[in-house]
C-alpha cells in the first residue's frame, strides 16, 4: 500500500515542475444538483493534464543510470506531452509511443518538446506492448502511464491539495482509464477522510469497471470515445486494479453523448475548454443530479487538451 508519506513526499519533490491548481466552485452545477460543486482544475495544470504530476514524480525518482539510457512511455496523449515536458527541461532523450485515434492537438504539443514520437496501434494497450519491445530492445528505462508505484504517489498529490482546500466534500467524481489517477486519489481519500470515491467512465471503454466487477483483469471489447484518454486496457497484474478494487466505492458509466453534452456545458456555460477524460465526472452530474442531489462533491478536470475534431461538434 502506499502510504500518505509517500504522497506528502512526491508533492515535495515535485513542486518545482507542477502547479498547485484551483478548486473551485460552480455556481451551475451547484445549482443543477441542488448542493455544491468543486471542480479541480488540473486543465490549467502545466501541459494543460494532471499527468506531469506522475511523470515528474516517477523520473525524479530514477537513477542516474536510468535516466541515462533514456525513457521509453507510452500514452495516449497527456502522459507524453509530462514525459517531454520533464526530459526536455532535464537534458534527457525520450521516445514515446501513441496509439493512432491521438488527438493532433496533443501530438503537436508533445513534437514541440523534442521527444522522439511513435504513432502505432489502434488503441493505448497495443502501443504499450510496442513501448515494452523498445524497453527490451535498445535497453531504455520504461515510464508506465499507470502501472508505478511513483506514478500514483505523483497523481494522488491532486486529492492532497483538495483536502486542504474544502475538506469536507461528500463525494470525489474520478475519471479512471487504467487507474493511475483514481488509485492515487482514493488512497489520500481513504487514509485522510470518510468521503466516497466514485470511479467515472465511458461505456465504450470501461474496462476498470468490468474487471473489478468480474474480479480479475481481462480483455473486454473497446469502441471509439470522446475521452480517448481513458481509452484501452489494463495490463497484466497492474497494481492500480488492486488499489481501484479497494478504494473506489461506486461507479458512473456514461453514454457518448453524455460526454459530449458534458464538453459543450463546459465550454458554453462554464466558458472553459475540457477535453473528454477531463468531461466525464461533468457528465455524470449533468446525466443523473438526483443521484448527487443536495451533496458536497468534488470533481476533478483532468485535462483541456481538446482535439479540434470534437471542439467543432460543441461550438
Amino acid at each position: 500500500m502506499i502510504k500518505l508519506t509517500d504522497i506528502y513526499a512526491a508533492r515535495k519533490r515535485i513542486k518545482k515542475w507542477v502547479r498547485r491548481t484551483p478548486l473551485e466552485y460552480s455556481p451551475k452545477l451547484s445549482e443543477i444538483i441542488n448542493g455544491s460543486v468543486y471542480l479541480k482544475l488540473e486543465n490549467q495544470q502545466v501541459t494543460r493534464s494532471f499527468k506531469i504530476r506522475g511523470a515528474a514524480n516517477k523520473i525524479l525518482r530514477l537513477t542516474e543510470a536510468e535516466k541515462a539510457r533514456g525513457i521509453i512511455a507510452a500514452s495516449s496523449g497527456n502522459h507524453a506531452q509530462g514525459i517531454g515536458y520533464v526530459v526536455k527541461e532535464l537534458g534527457m532523450k525520450a521516445k514515446v509511443v501513441v496509439p493512432k485515434m491521438t488527438p493532433k492537438v496533443k501530438i503537436d504539443e508533445i513534437r514541440l518538446y523534442g521527444v522522439d514520437l511513435i504513432i502505432e496501434g489502434d488503441e493505448f494497450m497495443e502501443s504499450e506492448m510496442k513501448a515494452r519491445e523498445i524497453e527490451k530492445e535498445e535497453g531504455m528505462t520504461l515510464v508506465s502511464a499507470y502501472n508505478d508505484v511513483d506514478i500514483i504517489a505523483g497523481q494522488g498529490t491532486i486529492a492532497l491539495e483538495m483536502i486542504e482546500d474544502v475538506p469536507d466534500l461528500d463525494m470525489i467524481l474520478v475519471p479512471v482509464g487504467a487507474g493511475g489517477l483514481a488509485a492515487g486519489i482514493g488512497l489520500v481519500y481513504k487514509q485522510a477522510t470518510d468521503s466516497k470515491v466514485i470511479g467515472v467512465q465511458g461505456e465504450t471503454s470501461k474496462v476498470m469497471y468490468e474487471c473489478i466487477k468480474k474480479g480479475y483483469i481481462h480483455d473486454i471489447p473497446i469502441q471509439d470515445t470522446y475521452a480517448e484518454g481513458l481509452h484501452g486496457g489494463i495490463e497484466k497484474n497492474a497494481i492500480t486494479f488492486e488499489i481501484c478494487k479497494e478504494v473506489i466505492d461506486d461507479w458512473a458509466i456514461l453514454s457518448e453523448d453524455d460526454i459530449l453534452d458534458a464538453i459543450k456545458f463546459m465550454l458554453h456555460e462554464c466558458h472553459m475548454l475540457v477535453e473528454g477524460a477531463g468531461a466525464v465526472g461533468i457528465a455524470a452530474l449533468l446525466s443523473n443530479p438526483t443521484r448527487y442531489f443536495g451533496k458536497k462533491v468534488g470533481v476533478i478536470i483532468t485535462g483541456g487538451n481538446l482535439g479540434i475534431s470534437t471542439l467543432k461538434l460543441v461550438v
